[in-house]
């Protein structure tokens, strides 16, 4: 992966470290999955920003580590 340097305010620097510091993301980290749910929320204007948040952190999330689906009409038939 290449790095590009490039200037941010600073105001915003301070926003993203607060917010990756409770996300557990690096600053540069935080950037970028703001950039990505911004790119994405342009794209898909219908969508609520935090359904694309989620999503984008689910897709992160390692395979193993998710739960199957299971739909309630299953899921109630079994009870």
């Amino acid at each position: 992966m290449t790095t590009v340097s490039m200037r941010i305010d600073e105001s915003l620097v301070g926003a993203a470290r607060v917010a990756a510091k409770a996300e557990f993301r690096t600053v540069q980290g935080q950037v970028e999955f703001w950039a990505k749910v911004g790119r994405a929320a342009l794209d898909n204007p219908d969508l609520p920003a935090s359904f694309i948040a989620e999503s984008l952190m689910s897709l992160a999330e390692p395979r193993e580590d998710s739960a199957a689906f299971v739909p309630r009409s299953r899921a109630s038939s079994q009870a």
